[in-house]
């Protein structure tokens, strides 16, 4: 079957946060915010949930059990999904893990929030590298936890680990849990088993516990491969590991994913503090279960659709913004791109992009936990023609930013 990622969808009144909610999210307003531009002329490029279509498998599957006509409370009560879900690990990552270290979270950022609070004491510290996924952040605060960054390195459009920085900060008597993100959100790195394996000897140097979001882990370029840090440290048992279906098939509303997590203790208590003790979605449960094990080639046509997208704008950039050193990331459908050579007197990108050129865009510290001032994240993950208004109304506001000065 061949899928259509050129088809336009309307949003509106869906009470999405794509559409609805951007100005609490990117400019902490509210309604009273206005801009030169109508909601519905918005480019929208922001938020990490796709433009195209979740896979028509995927909606057959909720459908089916939709015709059940019964939605009780529902568990987890056989092997039928970790049968599924370990499966996929083993065909993509030539990984898996026992049935009894799988639980769920109705997302990913809820079990950051569960995990800081039992792993970290008042006293102890939290390690990440920076820019950083700004929910990195607010679980840290949430908890009242300290929170620390060691910055990535970034040369000609390229970012890598300062190992030196990242042992200094782990080394600290406080330390406590590293939050990891692989592939890396927003420059799109997959980090290497070289470079993982070095991230894993430090944390094990200084017994830290770990938590890796690995939930970019499917949206790779074509060619790529993923390498789970359960791989890399096989025995060590103070790893949590984070995936999830919903950002590979474009499934975020549905609130579902899998927590990995090896230290009996932590999940007996980590499943004891659960707010959701246990019940799951009956339409979230059947609907991963089906991209798992149905949408595979759903998935190889997207990778291949995305990679067009990056190239697009990797030519785009070269022919109208050659100041900019862009490189396609290794992941991700997110563009992590420095105007700093144009808009390097601008305090607020996000701002100065939805106000000048009525596209809607996140980026700079505040967003993404430092290291990331004069960087806008770009969500790619669109028709092409999307993109193509998008990237020719910042280039048009660009023009006439320089024009003034």
């Amino acid at each position: 079957m061949t899928y259509d990622f050129d088809e336009i969808i309307d949003r509106r009144h869906t009470n999405a946060l794509n559409t609805d909610g951007f100005r609490g999210y990117i400019f902490h307003a509210g309604p009273e915010k206005k801009f030169p531009f109508a909601d519905d002329e918005f480019v929208r490029m922001w938020v990490a949930d796709m433009e195209f279509a979740t896979p028509p498998e995927i909606c057959q599957a909720m459908k089916d059990r939709i015709d059940r006509r019964i939605f009780g409370y529902t568990l987890l009560c056989d092997d039928s999904y970790y049968d599924v879900f370990a499966g996929w690990c083993q065909k993509m990552y030539g990984w898996t893990f026992p049935k009894e270290e799988l639980v769920f979270s109705p997302g990913i950022i809820p079990a950051l929030y569960e995990l800081v609070e039992d792993l970290v004491k008042d006293t102890e510290k939290i390690l990440m590298v920076s820019p950083a996924y700004g929910f990195f952040q607010h679980a840290a605060e949430y908890a009242d936890r300290t929170y620390v960054c060691s910055p990535l390195m970034y040369d000609a459009g390229k970012f890598s680990i300062d190992f030196d920085d990242f042992e200094a900060k782990a080394a600290d008597p406080h330390m406590k849990l590293v939050i990891w993100c692989n592939p890396h959100n927003p420059t799109g790195r997959i980090w290497t088993e070289e470079e993982l394996r070095r991230v894993a000897a430090i944390v094990e140097k200084y017994n830290l516990w770990i938590i890796s979001d690995e939930i970019h882990c499917d949206l790779l370029r074509c060619g790529k491969t993923h390498t789970p840090m359960g791989k890399i440290m096989a025995d060590y048992p103070k790893l949590v590991t984070c995936m999830s279906a919903s950002k590979t098939f474009n499934m975020a509303g549905l609130m579902f994913s899998d927590i990995i997590i090896r230290d009996a203790e932590l999940r007996r208590h980590f499943a004891a503090r659960d707010k959701t003790v246990g019940f799951i979605n009956p339409l979230s449960l059947e609907a991963h279960k089906a991209a798992y094990l149905s949408c595979g080639d759903w998935l190889d046509q997207l990778r291949a659709y995305l990679d067009g997208n990056f190239q697009f704008v990797k030519d785009y950039a070269a022919e109208h913004l050659p100041k900019i050193s862009f490189e396609i990331p290794d992941a991700t459908y997110l563009a992590w791109m420095d105007m700093s050579p144009y808009l390097g007197d601008v305090e607020n990108i996000p701002d100065f992009f939805a106000n000048e050129a009525g596209v809607l865009l996140e980026g700079g510290d505040s967003l993404f936990v430092g290291n990331a001032k004069g960087f806008i994240r770009l969500n790619l993950a669109m028709p092409r023609s999307i993109i193509a208004e998008g990237l020719r109304r910042m280039d048009e506001a660009i023009q006439k930013h320089l024009a003034t000065k």
